[in-house]
């Protein structure tokens, strides 16, 4: 029965997302000697994880009946609030349960959904990642967690096979953490991306120019994953565009609320405003570069 398996310390998992971040995460869990139930909106999404020792649920409420943890890992705040409190999942969880929510969404959601939990006795941590699809994969996501300091630290070998966790602060204060890191990525990926052109335009090779900086004071995660992006023109996504903009409209939408001016990331939401309103929103986050290059009449196919 859904829900009714076991994992190593007595604990019952449910993972309520399995795209492209929550397929590899549930896979790392599997792989540490969890069970875990799961169940994603397209079946056929969380089916494979069958064959890797999970049990898929038909329903979000079959999925957590039962369960002490569930991990959600979904597109928004709407596709979260429908999971918790429409398909019934909040109703179906037992009081003393921890929902760990690894969605990104805005902080305010993160606290209303913590508010309307806790009204039935369950836990809330908002827990949201940065590391990507090649993160996930690896174990190696960055996990900023909000919420009550010792219900997280109680979750601490959960964490552990998807990457390492660090409580920034209460409720919200995950997301406001993957809201800033989210900022700085954006920012990044449009520096990157604006150098390239000038070492283009200038007659450079952007790959050169790539491997001449690295290691110097202005290497980062992005220089080398984006960076190789944009010189191999590969912008399948692993982060798409829109996912990019949803974060970086939290931000602008977060930074009004608390009377901040913040001009870098003005500029690049902008940017990426424009690039998905252009029908490019399932492009890697690093082909901003492209509509980068359209603004400036070029189009990289010689570099």
């Amino acid at each position: 029965m859904a829900g009714s398996g076991k994992d190593h310390d007595g604990r019952r998992i449910a993972f309520l997302g399995t795209g492209l971040m929550g397929a590899p995460m549930a896979r790392r869990l599997i792989a540490a000697g969890f069970s875990l139930t799961v169940w994603n909106r397209d079946p056929g999404k969380a089916e494979p994880l069958t064959a890797e020792g999970a049990v898929r649920a038909e329903t979000p409420g079959e999925a957590v009946s039962g369960a002490d943890v569930v991990i959600t890992m979904l597109t928004n705040a709407e596709a979260v609030g429908n999971v918790l409190f429409e398909r019934g999942a909040a109703e179906a969880m037992a009081p003393g349960a921890t929902v760990v929510d690894m969605s990104s969404i805005a902080p305010h959601f993160a606290r209303e959904h913590a508010v309307s939990l806790a009204e039935r006795g369950i836990n809330h941590v908002d827990a949201p990642v940065s590391g990507g699809v090649v993160g996930a994969q690896a174990g190696t996501l960055a996990i900023m967690a909000g919420g009550d300091e010792a219900v997280i630290a109680a979750l601490a070998d959960v964490f552990a096979p998807m990457g390492r966790v660090t409580r920034v602060g209460p409720s919200g204060a995950g997301q406001l953490a993957k809201l800033a890191n989210q900022q700085i990525v954006a920012v990044t990926i449009g520096a990157v991306a604006e150098a390239m052109m000038l070492i283009a335009a200038g007659g450079g090779s952007p790959a050169a120019f790539r491997d001449a900086i690295r290691g110097g004071f202005a290497e980062s995660r992005i220089l080398d994953l984006h960076g190789k992006r944009m010189v191999e023109r590969q912008f399948a996504p692993g982060g798409s565009s829109t996912n990019q903009l949803k974060d970086l409209n939290a931000a602008m939408e977060t930074a009004k609320v608390l009377s901040l001016t913040l001009p870098l990331t003005a500029a690049v939401h902008a940017e990426f405003s424009e690039f998905v309103a252009n029908g490019n929103g399932e492009k890697d986050h690093s082909a901003l570069l492209l509509h980068l290059e359209e603004k400036n009449g070029r189009r990289g196919e010689d570099q």
